[in-house]
């Protein structure tokens, strides 16, 4: 069984706007580390972006970081047209990954976006928004990799 570590949620400048934690077996870290890493992640999609050979094929194209597979963990990244990154990581690989974020970007565009109060690239607070998260992840914790 696939668990799910991480979620996080960074916008177009690198400044990170959601993190969660979803398993116990997620190294604990700091704050200042759940930001450091989300902005080290952004750099290194930019880099990518920049360095795929698809980056001037067509602006329809998200080039850059897709996966990285790791010993023990799996990180899966989103980018959209907006420049929000998406990112989450697992204990191991899966392809229903790629599903999970496209759920979680689909919720985030109904949840939050949607909400009247939010700002956009500002840290995400949304109850809402967190329970379909969590809903999702439990969901994709069941499916075998």
């Amino acid at each position: 069984m696939m668990v799910i570590l991480y979620f996080f949620v960074v916008n177009k400048a690198g400044g990170l706007m959601l993190q969660r934690t979803y398993s116990d077996r997620a190294p604990r870290l700091s704050q200042n580390d759940y930001l450091h890493l989300a902005s080290t992640f952004h750099g290194m999609q930019l880099l990518a972006a920049e360095l795929s050979p698809n980056s001037y094929s067509s602006p329809n194209v998200f080039s850059g970081i897709k996966r990285i597979q790791g010993v023990g963990f799996s990180l899966y990244a989103l980018s959209t047209a907006t420049g929000l990154q998406m990112f989450v990581t697992s204990d191991s690989h899966s392809d229903k990954m790629h599903e999970f974020l496209a759920d979680a970007y689909s919720s985030y565009s109904d949840f939050v976006m949607k909400n009247p109060f939010y700002e956009i690239d500002m840290p995400i607070r949304s109850e809402l928004w967190d329970d379909h998260l969590k809903a999702l992840v439990e969901k994709y914790n069941k499916i075998t990799p």
